[in-house]
């Protein structure tokens, strides 16, 4: 198994890291086990969670310093709408994509027979979706019951976005549930949710065992879009900006061995682990080659990045991106001020401080140039115009 080099390491530079059991925490992982945190003179505390919000909590009590987290979380945390508001800040992303729409076997039957476009394609399903609830209503059944992992997630925005797509609205046309990630393939099988929207390896999971299909996935309804971020107490950055930028780069460096190809299947392995994912290194295997298919087609190039086409490092517009949505789903109302603090939540200085002195092999995760990436026909989006996208989009609040 692969090994840094390591350093000696002190009482003051431990690190404690929370993280949930999805693919993208895999940067945060490998930093840790596979020694690029030590070859940076830190001890990095890994801190396995079961929810999103017990994850959040810790991070506010301080028993946490940084988390793997939903981008959105990060922003919700910035304008104050947490219980426990703690002051973080996204000096890193935890790359892009790696969702899926993964359905029961019937109800993918029912979407399948009304498909007509290419399989996967975001338009084509969630207008054969529509067709299987509308199918199902007539015969007198309840709205189907989707799973999301928590309210303040790209999850919830890039299925909104779906069904609204083809007239869908959720709580009257779809249910809408939170259940944590690794609860989903059971809930599926139980027939307690009819389908969920969560990170790999979870609709994964569900293929396996025969539990679920995947109608489509996060890369093409919201290409290039926010997913997990590095979530950190402003207080510990402040506090020790050295620390920060030495776990900046482990992280970084740890990324880009992610994304390389020839060290997936140790990557599996790594993540199999009980501790970690706790499934088959087959199902992990799965999440990260891609082979699954529907009606032929896969899920496609860009499904989950780690760093490739500089993931890493934060954009404000993207904070900006994230915070209308809120706005859109009816979580937040619009103003000024609360969009400037949105956007502040993400830190590209503090990134790039820490990739200023990275070797040049990994000079693609501090490169600024990549899109901040749109939901697929959305009207346009100007970070600093966000009233404009509200007024093109319409007000569709009472959907969320």
């Amino acid at each position: 198994m692969t090994r840094m080099p390591g350093r000696a390491v002190g009482r003051g530079d431990v690190v404690r890291a929370g993280f949930m059991p999805l693919l993208d925490a895999a940067p945060l992982i490998v930093a840790s086990r596979l020694g690029f945190a030590r070859a940076e003179g830190l001890a990095l505390e890994l801190i396995r969670e079961t929810s999103w919000a017990t994850l959040r909590d810790r991070l506010a009590v301080r028993q946490l310093d940084v988390a793997h987290m939903l981008a959105p979380m990060a922003v919700n945390d910035s304008l104050g709408l947490t219980p426990l508001p703690v002051g973080l800040i996204v000096p890193m992303t935890l790359g892009t994509g790696g969702n899926t729409i993964t359905v029961s076997p019937s109800l993918y039957d029912a979407t399948a027979t009304a498909m007509s476009g290419p399989p996967m394609d975001p338009s084509a399903t969630a207008r054969a979706f529509a067709v299987a609830v509308a199918a199902r209503k007539t015969r007198g059944g309840e709205p189907p019951v989707i799973a999301i992992v928590h309210a303040h997630s790209a999850h919830h925005y890039q299925l909104a976005h779906w069904l609204a797509h083809a007239g869908l609205r959720l709580g009257v046309d779809v249910s809408l549930v939170v259940v944590p990630p690794p609860l989903m393939p059971e809930a599926l099988a139980g027939a307690q949710i009819d389908g969920f929207c969560a990170g790999e390896p979870w609709g994964s999971a569900a293929v396996a065992q025969g539990s679920g299909h995947i109608l489509t996935t996060s890369s093409r309804i919201w290409p290039a879009g926010p997913e997990k971020v590095l979530g950190v107490r402003a207080r510990f950055a402040d506090e020790d900006v050295d620390r920060l930028r030495r776990l900046l780069r482990a992280v970084m460096r740890a990324a880009l061995w992610c994304d390389d190809p020839a060290n997936r299947p140790e990557l599996a392995h790594l993540l199999a682990g009980p501790e970690m994912m706790g499934v088959s290194s087959d199902v992990i295997a799965a999440g990260l080659a891609l082979p699954y298919t529907a009606a032929g087609a896969t899920l496609g190039s860009g499904f989950l990045q780690f760093a490739s086409d500089s993931v890493l490092r934060p954009l404000p517009e993207q904070a900006a991106l994230i915070y209308a949505q809120m706005v859109r789903w009816g979580q937040a109302v619009y103003a000024p001020a609360s969009a400037l603090r949105a956007v502040a939540t993400y830190r590209p200085e503090l990134f790039d401080d820490a990739a200023v002195s990275m070797p040049r092999d990994t000079s693609n995760a501090a490169s600024a140039s990549r899109a901040t990436g749109m939901l697929f026909e959305d009207a346009p989006f100007d970070p600093s115009r966000i009233e404009d996208y509200l007024r093109a989009i319409g007000d569709r609040s009472d959907a969320s």
